[in-house]
């Protein structure tokens, strides 16, 4: 008999919105930690602590039911009461919370001694309305001033902070409360009376302002919160997403735990038509909107949820660059790395009002609005979205290629900009083979990838707008840029592609994950592929948990580090894609097995953003990168990525048409795909491997417009 493992962070996470709570198992929020309660960037709550007449609870055990829902079971320790004392472990204390706008707080204490029972609950909070990014960096400065006011007719507690023109309030209430409250020293208190076997309840709703706009917490006890308006989203979300059966039911697991991520990173922000949904980057440190982030994350949820796409492209194409700044490295026509809403974005002393410092986000745009239209056959988003596209089209001529020779470089000329804007964005991760920091201006191999994959992308969306000449402009300008990429990247000593070009032009031979997203793109000449996939296989790069984005032989390589021997679950998505996409169907699904393999022993079969890149053995297990955001978008979009890879999937809804290339493994016997939208039409389709090989069969929809094609040309979006 073999016991389970589940790791991850002991700590409780629940968020809706731009809303976050962040707290130990025992719904405890210790002082000084990074714990809390976070609004728009902002520590709305630093410090919360339970007492029974000033002595601390014990945890028995907590959880998060849902991604908006956190509950812990404590218990007393010995206590010396004015009425006469209580023995340990008689009384029990149920903490729910549940989030939607604001947070709605439940206590519920019930006696379980013989006799009558009177003590004091205590809510010990405070508020320092820190900066997130000066909590991450452990280093919180107060700039403004903090004031508190208690209403005893109106049971609440206010508690506001403000500097200059920024501002943000909390306003805690107590509600159906079995006693009545105070405020002194700190602390909300109530005396609480109980009989043997008797129960006492109140409410705490912690309501947000932002200055202008209040956030109110969900009016309703958490027993009554499966009819609140987050529950009914989720709801309707779980109506509308693609979802999967299977007789491996860790795979299923998996697929649900992803798509439940997916749905609770949901950020609504204005567009240009009007509120949207996009992906967030991930919890607790991303929760904002990222774009290259949120651009993959609606890659990958393409035919799970294309309403993603839509909302992103709207919003990202609303806030395009127009002008230069080197202070937020925002050049015209450029798409944004991140946008903030705290009091340092708000004082603008940091460039995040948005910061433009991505130099692969803006192809990134070009490739998700032709997946978009691959997925949605709308020819409306094309025309919505043209005049953006154009723009980004001119960026990538005029400033994405820094000094004219035809390859995509960067560097940021912001003080407080980042060093590296590719996807790999840690000072640290971009390495020559003795271990020293690449010189730049660099050009990663990556980034020619997506600008190949881009063009591409916009010259069938120009010949689907009967613009011939255009198209034709971009097909030859990725077909040279194809030639030059393997005269310049290629390394035929290693047989392997560089990771980049520094600014001396010269390649930077480490080996890295990178490669594996120019096979993902299609700039990989088809006889090169084969050796770009041995090689990632080889035991220095494939750990068993998946490919690292640093090779174990490289001096710099550290299996606990960022991005210098971590495996990233996106980044294995996008590679077993790519090794689909040239026919290597083995290795994708070897992929495959491995990530998910990985996502079952992580808390609630929640993949992590990354984790350590250690070898597999048979008894061991993955383990969690300290301080990575869970769930994070594209960790949970790259189960999607590799369901893609398994099956072969391509959408061409202009056409009416589902290209499919199923290769199921040994381990996967069936995979059965409810709700797949392709334009109008939806499918209900069942995969089985028999034997050998994979068969389909249509459950739901029109059969004659799923059909099978392989080979590199069936793969015309990457995605």
């Amino acid at each position: 008999m073999s016991l389970e493992v589940k790791v991850g962070p002991p700590q409780l996470a629940i968020h809706q919105g731009y809303t976050m709570l962040l707290s130990e198992l025992s719904g405890q929020i210790d002082f000084p930690s990074d714990k809390g309660l976070y609004f728009l960037d902002t520590r709305m709550i630093s410090s919360w602590a339970a007492y029974a007449d000033g002595v601390s609870w014990e945890l028995l055990n907590g959880g998060t039911p849902s991604s908006v829902l956190a509950r812990s079971f404590l218990t007393n320790d010995a206590i010396v009461t004015g009425a006469g004392p209580i023995a340990k472990h008689t009384l029990g204390l149920v903490l729910t919370r549940h989030i939607g706008g604001g947070l709605h707080e439940d206590l519920d204490v019930t006696n379980y001694t013989m006799t009558k029972i009177r003590f004091n609950l205590e809510v010990a909070l405070r508020s320092d309305f820190a900066d997130i990014f000066e909590v991450k960096s452990g280093r919180i400065i107060r700039r403004g001033h903090i004031t508190t006011t208690w209403l005893d007719k109106r049971q609440c507690l206010t508690t506001a902070y403000h500097n200059e023109h920024f501002s943000r309030s909390i306003t805690v209430t107590a509600r159906e409360h079995d006693s009545q409250a105070i405020y002194a020293n700190g602390r909300i208190s109530f005396d609480v009376e109980l009989a043997p076997g008797g129960t006492w309840h109140t409410c705490l709703t912690y309501d947000l302002t932002d200055g202008k706009h209040e956030y109110a917490a969900p009016g309703e006890c958490s027993k009554d919160s499966g009819t609140s308006k987050p529950r009914r989203d989720v709801t309707d979300w779980q109506r509308d997403v693609l979802k999967v059966e299977s007789s491996n039911e860790k795979f299923a697991l998996l697929f649900r735990a992803a798509t439940d991520d997916m749905e609770a990173l949901r950020l609504p922000i204005a567009g240009s038509r009007a509120l949207a949904h996009v992906p967030a980057a991930g919890l607790p440190w991303f929760l904002a909107l990222f774009g290259r982030d949120s651009l993959i994350a609606s890659l990958q949820t393409a035919l799970v949820y294309p309403e993603f796409a839509r909302a992103t492209l709207d919003v990202l194409g609303s806030l395009q660059a127009t002008e230069c700044d080197d202070f937020r490295d925002a050049e015209p026509g450029k798409i944004l790395h991140e946008l903030r809403r705290g009091e340092l974005a708000a004082l603008k002393l940091i460039p995040q009002t948005p910061y433009y410092g991505s130099a692969d986000v803006t192809p990134l745009y070009l490739i998700t609005l032709h997946s978009a239209w691959r997925s949605t056959g709308e020819r409306a988003l094309l025309e919505r979205h043209l005049p953006t596209a154009e723009r980004c089209l001119d960026w990538i001529d005029k400033y994405g290629d820094r000094d004219g020779d035809g390859f995509q470089e960067y560097a940021t000329r912001s003080s407080a900009g980042l060093a590296n804007q590719s996807w790999k964005d840690s000072g640290l991760a971009l390495v020559y083979p003795d271990g020293s920091l690449v010189k730049g201006p660099t050009a990663t191999c990556e980034m020619q990838g997506y600008v190949y994959a881009a063009w591409l992308g916009m010259a069938e969306i120009y010949d689907a707008l009967h613009d011939a000449a255009h198209a034709e402009r971009l097909r030859a300008k990725a077909a040279a840029l194809q030639t030059r990429f393997d005269e310049a990247f290629w390394d035929e000593e290693t047989g392997f592609y560089a990771f980049a070009l520094d600014g001396a032009k010269n390649k930077v031979r480490s080996v890295a994950s990178n490669p594996g997203h120019c096979l993902w793109s299609g700039i990989v000449p088809p006889e090169r592929a084969g050796r770009v996939v041995a090689r990632l296989m080889q035991p220095d790069m494939w750990s068993g948990w998946g490919i690292r984005t640093l090779s174990a032989e490289h001096p710099a390589y550290n299996p606990y580090s960022y991005q210098r021997g971590a495996v990233w679950p996106h980044d294995n998505g996008l590679i077993a894609q790519g090794f689909k996409r040239y026919g290597y169907a083995e290795e994708a699904a070897r992929i495959a097995h491995d990530v998910w393999s990985a996502g079952g022993f992580f808390m609630l079969d929640r993949l992590p953003e990354l984790y350590a890149g250690l070898q597999r053995g048979a008894s061991g297990f993955p383990v969690q990168y300290l301080g990575a955001n869970v769930p994070q978008a594209w960790a949970a979009g790259s189960v999607f990525s590799l369901t893609y890879a398994l099956l072969g999937l391509q959408a061409d809804a202009p056409n009416g048409m589902l290209y499919v290339d199923p290769s199921l493994p040994p381990w996967l016997g069936d995979i059965t795909l409810r709700d797949l939208r392709v334009g109008r039409k939806t499918f209900d389709i069942r995969f089985r491997r028999m034997e050998s090989e994979t068969q389909l069969e249509i459950l739901r929809g029109d059969a004659a417009s799923v059909k099978h094609r392989t080979g590199v040309s069936a793969h015309l979006a990457p995605v």
